[in-house]
């Protein structure tokens, strides 16, 4: 495969991730500022925090309310990662690698663009805000569908896949990281039921709120969570899913070519870290520490793999 289309279906699907992220992290930021008024620009705050494009937004704006985080994170040309900012470049990557598309991953990637395009050619009242958030994550379901249903699993999956996985374990791993660093107002409320709100917080952000109470029914707990989140298996956002997800896409890659490179390794070893790890070893060593060597690490492990596949060529 080409340097270039492979690189183009691995953002193609990181772009379609993030949009998808991003409306996440709105939806859990509306919900517990409308029951913590007092509050809310803190939850308005930890939102552009968790998106990572916090100096991009205090350039444009004095305060961290509703209206501006909304505009911000849904609208905003300027901002590279807004709403419709990534799903603009997800389909300009699509249109680059057309021929290695169906037919139906290519109009369901085309019909979200236009259907977010109009819905936000104007400014989000808080009323619509549920709605709109809403359609967004049905477009990325359906292009995500498309992708599942139709495509040969070849390297033009691997790749898609591949961008989807590094996304997620990206986004995971920021909210995680920001719950004690910025939601958590002092050290005094760990253990509160402020504290546990703002867990609850946390799973709303990742999709995880009913499955998490499935298996532990209403024991909100700092550990339960993070156990869930970083190394539970079967949950489809959590970072051991996520790379457990990368290796397996690099591994069909390394066989289809024969080759193994650098990335496989890396890859390789950021999952042997999570399995040989238990939640109660990543609180000794320290939950900042080990989520932010984690991002980091992953960050290296999406240039490694740009490099040995050469994504610019």
């Amino acid at each position: 495969m080409l340097g270039k289309t492979a690189g183009g279906l691995y953002w193609m699907f990181r772009y379609l991730e993030r949009s998808e992220n991003t409306t996440r992290l709105l939806d859990a930021g509306f919900r517990i500022a409308l029951t913590r008024a007092s509050a809310s620009e803190s939850e308005w705050t930890s939102v552009v925090e968790t998106a990572g494009v916090r100096a991009g937004f205090e350039k444009k704006h004095d305060t961290f309310d509703a209206a501006n985080v909304i505009e911000y994170l849904l609208r905003d040309r300027s901002n590279p990662s807004s709403v419709l900012s990534v799903v603009e470049e997800a389909r300009n990557n699509a249109r680059l690698v057309r021929t290695a598309l169906t037919r139906e991953v290519w109009e369901a990637t085309n019909e979200c663009w236009m259907t977010l395009k109009s819905l936000l050619a104007r400014p989000v009242r808080d009323r619509e805000l549920p709605s709109v958030l809403s359609t967004i994550r049905q477009q990325s379901a359906v292009v995500r569908g498309a992708l599942h249903g139709t495509m040969l699993r070849n390297d033009n999956y691997n790749f898609a896949r591949i961008g989807t996985f590094v996304e997620r374990a990206d986004n995971t791993a920021r909210i995680l990281d920001v719950k004690y660093y910025l939601l958590l107002p002092s050290v005094s409320f760990v253990g509160s039921s402020l504290d546990n709100v703002q867990w609850e917080t946390i799973l709303r952000s990742v999709s995880a709120n009913r499955a998490y109470r499935w298996l532990n029914g209403g024991d909100i707990n700092p550990t339960g969570i993070s156990n869930f989140l970083i190394l539970y298996r079967q949950m489809p956002r959590s970072l051991i899913f996520c790379c457990a997800k990368i290796n397996d896409n690099l591994g069909y890659l390394a066989e289809d070519y024969g080759e193994r490179l650098s990335c496989h390794d890396h890859a390789d070893r950021m999952l042997g870290q999570l399995r040989d790890r238990s939640v109660e070893s990543i609180f000794d060593f320290g939950l900042h520490e080990f989520l932010g060597g984690f991002i980091r690490d992953n960050s290296a492990l999406g240039g490694l793999i740009e490099r040995d596949y050469r994504f610019s060529e």
